[in-house]
């Protein structure tokens, strides 16, 4: 009978072990808000990695990478971030993989659960660069559409005025001068019969 008892104190320690070792990984203090908005990169990405689907994880920053964008200038600005991000993905990867984990000394694995959590903070951070670059991108678009359009409507105004401008010297400008040269004349012709020259 003692060796069933030490068989199940040996499943319980190795239980015990596996519990230790998802928590020693356990983000549960990351706040849900930090992952971003459903749908956006930056939430997919996160919530692979906390996953532990980090191929996933890859493969989208890839996608995203090579996807076309709106803007040109894009690309460019994006690819050293994602680089970034899939070398810090597979720093965590490497991290929680860590083999012999449960033969390091209590300190190394806090030490090791402390860069888990830099390099996911740091992955938060780049992926709020990304959303940032996307952002500036689309308010400086959205800023050279209003110029254009305020340019049109400043060159519309102009014409207008100049329409108007062009119908008073050449329309009215001419009558006036026609009807106030024939008003001086009878005003002068009047004067002269009146004094009676």
């Amino acid at each position: 009978m003692a060796v069933p008892a030490l068989k199940d104190n040996a499943a319980v320690a190795s239980e015990i072990k596996k519990i230790d070792d998802a928590n020693l990984f356990d983000m549960g203090s990351v706040d849900r808000s930090d992952l971003g908005k459903p749908e956006t990169l930056r939430n997919k990405i996160l919530t692979w990695v906390l996953a532990e689907r980090y191929d996933r994880a890859i493969e989208e920053l890839k996608d995203f990478l090579d996807a076309p964008s709106d803007y040109p200038d894009f690309k460019g600005k994006v690819t050293r971030y994602i680089h970034h991000g899939i070398d810090l993905i597979y720093a965590i990867k490497a991290k929680r993989g860590f083999p012999g984990i449960n033969s390091l000394t209590r300190a190394k694995q806090q030490e090791l659960r402390e860069k888990f959590k830099e390099h996911f903070k740091e992955l938060q951070y780049i992926l709020k660069t990304i959303e940032k670059v996307q952002t500036d991108l689309r308010i400086a678009d959205a800023r050279s559409t209003i110029y254009v359009v305020r340019a049109l409507c400043a060159a519309s105004l102009g014409i207008i005025i100049l329409a108007f401008w062009l119908d008073i010297v050449h329309g009215l400008a001419q009558t006036s001068v026609i009807v106030f040269d024939d008003a001086f004349g009878r005003l002068a012709n009047w004067l002269v019969e009146l004094v009676g020259l």
